[in-house]
């Protein structure tokens, strides 16, 4: 017995069944609020950040990565296998970035949570949490004052500046400790302390820079931030 076939027939299958079950405004509300949210967290970056390089690259990829998580969270939602697919295939990438900073990595983690409560339909605790993080990070970002430790290189060419240098950081620093000493040359010695300076003093340096012998005297912080 012979059968027709349609060209209904053809395309029926389970891709046409996941389109049909596929629903743009609510799609479209999901985007719209991560991108809303993506907003809230760029703005937060960049009023709170207080590192040495600004990078406006990772401030825009953070609001671009809430919008890509809430786009997979919505497509593997509708489906095990793709979920199942799709962890795998995430699971080749790498990131090749150095984080440096642990607040960039909260950022990162702060924008993937909202990605995937937005793509999962929980926007209202989304909302919620963008706005007692940002309250959070925004009340402590700029109160909370730490007191950073600084490494002080100084190359001197006799044995009296190196005296001299002892009394200096006695009475100027808080602390100080020696953390290396070489001799490059016969004649020149270069010793590095870690010292701590009574708020955020820098003078230590052009004093050390004027002790008979001293060649060369700079002071950075661990991060790299040169202060003199």
């Amino acid at each position: 017995m012979a059968t027709s076939t349609t060209f209904t027939d053809i395309f029926k299958s389970s891709f046409i069944e996941k389109t049909a079950t596929f629903s743009l405004t609510d799609s479209l509300i999901g985007l719209i609020s991560a991108f809303l949210m993506g907003v809230v967290i760029y703005v937060v970056y960049k009023k709170t950040f207080n590192g040495v390089i600004y990078s406006h690259t990772f401030n825009i990829s953070l609001m671009i990565m809430t919008m890509a998580t809430s786009l997979v969270i919505m497509g593997i939602s509708q489906n095990v296998l793709l979920s199942l697919g799709m962890v795998g295939a995430l699971s080749i990438v790498r990131f090749r970035t150095p984080i440096k900073d642990p607040m960039d990595l909260v950022y990162l983690f702060w924008s993937i949570i909202v990605g995937i409560l937005c793509g999962a339909g929980f926007i209202l605790l989304g909302i919620v949490g963008t706005i007692l993080i940002s309250l959070v990070i925004i009340i402590f970002a700029n109160k909370i004052v730490v007191e950073n430790p600084y490494l002080l290189v100084v190359k001197f060419a006799n044995g009296e500046a190196a005296d001299s240098i002892d009394q200096l950081l006695r009475n100027s620093t808080k602390k100080y400790a020696l953390k290396s000493k070489s001799h490059i040359l016969e004649y020149e010695t270069e010793v590095t302390y870690e010292i701590r300076v009574r708020e955020n003093d820098t003078k230590i340096v052009s004093d050390i820079s004027q002790v008979k012998g001293v060649s060369s005297a700079v002071m950075l912080s661990y991060d790299g931030n040169f202060t003199a």
